[in-house]
């Protein structure tokens, strides 16, 4: 009767595979080349402006410590959103994980085209940002981004958190204790 977790895998269709990079660069962007340089900087300039966004709106960002459960060390600043009642992204984890990324190599044999690089699709190890979020609808819920082109985001919602929204949207009366429903008011309405 109800979806206890959601995950959603999302991705820019128009930029997932190599080709498609290279085009989104090259004819898109006015990028001659698609070096490393390149998608370095891209990398830097999105994580230049996670820091900028953290800074600007006074929301932590950490580091994820290995041991430590990620939903009780942020426990406090969800405490505190839910007190003041208000909305938004309230902390924010970088972790060094796995994901879909792009390496670029120059052609091993001389082509016409000097700019020419070859993309490929691989997998490597780089920094991913959890962004910690309060919603008005859906109640507290992640969004990880990779910080590496091709940017892929995960999000992960739980629908007893909607459920909670839901009630209180409704002036129902509830005991809950972490994710279980102990009591409620109006079971049909549950």
């Amino acid at each position: 009767h109800c979806v206890d977790r959601v995950v959603i895998s999302g991705y820019l269709s128009g930029i997932s595979r190599p080709e498609q990079a290279a085009y989104f660069f090259r004819d898109v962007l006015n990028v001659p080349a698609v070096t490393k340089e390149v998608l370095r900087q891209r990398t830097q300039d999105y994580q230049k402006w996670v820091e900028a966004f953290a800074r600007n709106h006074q929301i932590p960002i950490e580091w994820a410590e290995k041991g430590v459960r990620k939903e009780d060390h942020i426990l406090p600043w969800l405490r505190r959103m839910e007190r003041s009642n208000t909305y938004g992204v309230y902390f924010i984890f970088r972790s060094m994980e796995q994901g879909p990324s792009f390496r670029s190599s120059r052609p091993k044999y001389h082509t016409d085209d000097p700019n020419y690089c070859i993309l490929a699709a691989q997998r490597s190890r780089f920094t991913h940002f959890y962004f910690y979020i309060r919603d008005e609808v859906l109640g507290p819920m992640i969004f990880r981004v990779g910080s590496f082109f091709p940017f892929q985001a995960t999000y992960w919602i739980n629908g007893h958190s909607f459920m909670e929204q839901e009630l209180k949207r409704l002036n129902i009366t509830f005991r809950k204790d972490d994710n279980a429903f102990l009591a409620v008011d109006d079971p049909e309405a549950l």
